[in-house]
């Protein structure tokens, strides 16, 4: 109920009357409801769900002090109506996550019912509530990463020449499920060689080989609070240009994990890691922000990265990754799940960095 409170206060700074919430998360965060659909409607007196009949007792359980409505056909068939009854007449929506048809056909079913409602897009309203993390929230993050340190301890056992990425991400995957984790927070990363080159790339067919990079970047999920990390290894001998990269990277996510402090911007932090990658001229080599949030999702605010304004605050939780990635060879990404505690940084995913295996 906090965290309503907090919302209703928003809606009065923004002269709402009410707040129609369609994205899952935040749907999630506000009443506890986890089915697939669904659609929250929160003014100053109105705490409701409205759900089909695949979730109506799904919902009468997860979310005792809601109420229940039982909705039928498309939105343009039922909202209208509904927010008439409950004196609606300035009504947000999230715009990031209905599609403009839905909202013409909402238009059109508004006007020909003559009903008096404004429909206003907003951004980004719970997002921000949900930017700082409650102690619950956080003990969920701490043992998703605990979930992620384990499965890179186990990838350090198994990974040898001859398995694929694809063999080494499913047995990751398989390990982190057995051990507790929800669904995984995210398609795990098994880059090797010069597929390490690729930020985001996706586990294939290639065989891994010694003295190569092989970038893992997974996660887990617990209560639905997620977990990051990101480790490149090496088996065997990691040759010179190996040790070179390793160590401009791992410099540069130890000095922002030491000099981040809470009050700086987005920007600010993320150059408190990129320097350092810039100073040994491979500042072209790293394309990305230094980290994103992370929560009920893997990527939320804050943001850290170029032209970010968001302010770091106590509880908040976010990625710390530099990387650098050199195309024809592979790269080295470095990341860690950390919160703001006591106006510093500390890490909650705590896997060994020592690239060797």
């Amino acid at each position: 109920m906090n965290r309503l409170q907090k919302l209703r206060q928003h809606l009065a700074v923004q002269g709402l009357d009410a707040l129609l919430v369609s994205q899952s998360q935040n749907r999630r965060y506000l009443s506890g409801f986890t089915g697939s659909t669904g659609w929250l409607l929160i003014s100053a007196t109105v705490s409701a769900i409205a759900v089909d009949f695949r979730y109506v007792e799904q919902v009468s359980t997860e979310s005792p002090d809601f109420e229940v409505l039982h909705i039928k056909g498309d939105l343009p068939h039922w909202l209208p109506s509904l927010v008439a009854d409950f004196g609606i007449k300035k009504l947000g929506f999230e715009a990031n996550h209905i599609t403009v048809a839905t909202y013409q056909q909402l238009c059109n079913a508004m006007s020909q019912g003559q009903h008096q409602l404004q429909l206003i897009p907003t951004a980004g309203i719970v997002e921000s509530l949900r930017t700082t993390k409650e102690p619950a929230e956080i003990k969920s993050i701490i043992e998703a990463a605990a979930l992620a340190d384990a499965a890179v301890n186990y990838a350090r056992t198994i990974v040898q020449p001859g398995m694929s990425e694809r063999e080494i991400a499913w047995e990751l995957e398989e390990f982190v499920r057995e051990k507790g984790s929800e669904a995984i927070p995210f398609d795990f990363i098994v880059a090797s060689g010069p597929n390490s080159a690729m930020p985001h790339a996706r586990p294939t067919k290639r065989i891994v080989a010694k003295g190569e990079p092989i970038l893992l970047d997974i996660g887990a999920r617990v209560e639905g609070y997620c977990s990051d990390l990101s480790r490149t290894l090496c088996i065997g001998d990691e040759d010179k240009t190996f040790s070179k990269i390793y160590n401009i990277v791992l410099g540069a996510q130890l000095t922002a994990l030491a000099t981040i402090t809470a009050g700086i911007s987005g920007e600010q932090a993320d150059k408190l890691g990129r320097s350092i990658i810039e100073q040994a001229n491979y500042g072209e080599a790293f394309g990305h922000g230094l980290g994103h949030g992370i929560g009920l999702e893997t990527h939320e605010s804050p943001r850290l990265g170029h032209g970010s304004t968001d302010v770091l605050a106590e509880a908040m939780v976010f990625s710390v990754e530099p990387g650098v990635y050199i195309p024809g060879w592979g790269g080295v990404r470095i990341e860690d799940t950390v919160v703001v505690e006591n106006g510093k940084i500390r890490s909650l995913t705590q896997a060994d960095k020592t690239p060797n295996i």
